[in-house]
């Protein structure tokens, strides 16, 4: 730092859901005091969540000591031309983004991480000297929206160096070693809160990295045949809604088979063997069947319970799926893992997840929609619930029309029931002796059984029968 003293001592809270500022467990007994850059640098990864790789990270300061606040990443751009606007563009969206939460920053942390090309024979320090400009921008950049740079460090191949100390006794020319992993401050902390680091971030992009070599080529052929078949279906409108159920059933059942098949602890074994849990044909049919709007916000709505870490590995497993020339495809199933970890409260993974989809479309509105939510630190209970209510009316919806259809079927099958139990009749009626065709009394005119029948009169006035007169 400039002035390494207690008033430019950033602070971090234990809980990553502490650190904004005015949460409710931003409170002094729930922080850790970072004393030195040694200290910031090895507490990056905590308050990412990863080891960021080939980035420059923002993070706000506010109050007199300095409690972190809104993050912010981005690649570091490789044309030097490009670093004044890019720098003005992240000092913006830091500020605009902070402000959004309820306070401006006070102050910036800027970390540049970056590994040297050792291939190239380019060493760390080479690297520091190669950012250096760029440092210099940022910190232009920030001071001229009011928000003072505190500490500025460069951390490549295990060292770090300050771009801010010209003290050589504490910010050497050679630049300092990074604390062994698990043994500085915020680890332990880190370890006692139960927050995670997950590796580094190029280890988290590869799970979403597509399949190559001769696996890649059966895929694109199983790919062709689905699109082949079934992009036609989806664009004619009439035959829309059969491809929905049938991908939907489909990824119903491979979502069973993953919950099925617990995950190994080490991820690149892991992805392997959710890879051979699909099928080339299995997999090409579910990736075609999402680029249908609908089919996705409807598998959208498989954003928790018991299954949610299943259905994230079959999206991500259906991203290594989206081989070239189908690299776009694979922005439905890669923002669906976002959503599903972002629902989860797993940031750091929604964001690599999103952020991977932009890359593989950039016009891609759910993802663009979920990657600002998410970077503004919004809330995903509000499309949780909305997701929830549209999965319930339409399960209403399928209940009436089933029910609708019951009684349609119970309907047709009581007319047909009567429709014959009638014709029956006639054609006893037709049959019986005595009775002449087409009769429609129970015997016909001619009575019962075929007796005649006698037919009274009404007694004239003063007419007796024979029987009643007197003897």
């Amino acid at each position: 730092m400039t002035q390494h003293n207690e008033s430019s001592r950033p602070s971090v809270p234990s809980s990553p859901s502490a650190g904004e500022p005015g949460a409710p467990g931003a409170d002094p007994e729930q922080q850790v005091t970072l004393r030195s850059p040694a200290e910031l640098a090895d507490a990056l990864p905590y308050l990412l969540g990863f080891h960021p790789t080939d980035s420059v990270v923002l993070v706000a300061l506010h109050g007199d000591r300095g409690r972190f606040g809104g993050r912010l990443r981005l690649g570091i751009p490789r044309s030097g031309e490009e670093w004044p606007e890019v720098c003005d563009q992240l000092a913006e969206t830091l500020l605009t983004g902070s402000s959004r939460r309820g306070g401006r920053p006070d102050g910036v942390v800027i970390f540049f991480c970056q590994d040297p090309d050792t291939a190239g024979g380019q060493t760390a320090q080479q690297v520091m000297e190669r950012l250096r400009p760029l440092a210099q921008s940022l910190r232009r950049a920030c001071g001229r929206l009011g928000m003072p740079v505190h500490e500025a460090l460069c951390i490549s191949d295990g060292r770090f160096w300050s771009y801010c100390c010209p003290d050589p006794r504490c910010c050497p020319p050679d630049g300092t070693p990074l604390s062994l992993p698990g043994t500085s401050v915020m680890a332990a902390a880190a370890t006692y809160a139960g927050i995670e680091v997950r590796g580094t971030l190029r280890e988290m992009e590869e799970r979403y990295e597509p399949l190559t070599g001769e696996r890649a080529e059966e895929q694109r052929k199983a790919l062709d045949a689905a699109a082949f078949a079934m992009v036609p279906r989806i664009l004619g409108g009439a035959g829309c809604e059969p491809v929905r159920q049938e991908a939907l059933a489909l990824a119903r059942a491979l979502t069973d088979r993953f919950d099925g098949t617990p995950p190994l602890p080490a991820k690149p074994a892991a992805d392997a063997r959710d890879d051979s849990l699909l099928t080339d044909e299995e997999a090409a049919t579910v990736i075609v069947g999402l680029q249908d709007r609908v089919t996705r916000d409807r598998a959208a709505e498989w954003m928790e319970g018991p299954r949610a870490a299943a259905v994230l590995r079959l999206w991500r497993a259906l991203a290594r799926r989206c081989v070239y020339p189908y690299a776009e495809y694979a922005a439905a199933p890669v923002t669906l893992a976002g959503w599903v970890a972002w629902a989860a409260d797993d940031q750091p993974e929604a964001r690599v997840a999103l952020s991977r989809a932009l890359t593989a479309d950039p016009e891609y509105v759910f993802a663009q929609l979920l990657y600002r939510a998410c970077n503004e630190g919004l809330d995903p209970e509000p499309l949780r619930q909305c997701l929830r209510q549209e999965q319930a009316d339409r399960a209403l919806q399928d209940a009436v029309r089933a029910e609708v259809e019951r009684l349609e079927a119970a309907s047709a099958s009581t007319g047909s029931a009567a429709q014959g139990a009638g014709g029956t009749r006639s054609a006893r009626r037709r049959t019986r002796p005595g009775g002449p065709a087409g009769s429609t009394g129970p015997g016909g005119p001619a009575g019962p059984a075929g007796k005649p029948r006698t037919r009274r009169r009404s007694p004239r006035k003063g007419d007796r029968s024979r029987e009643e007169r007197p003897q």
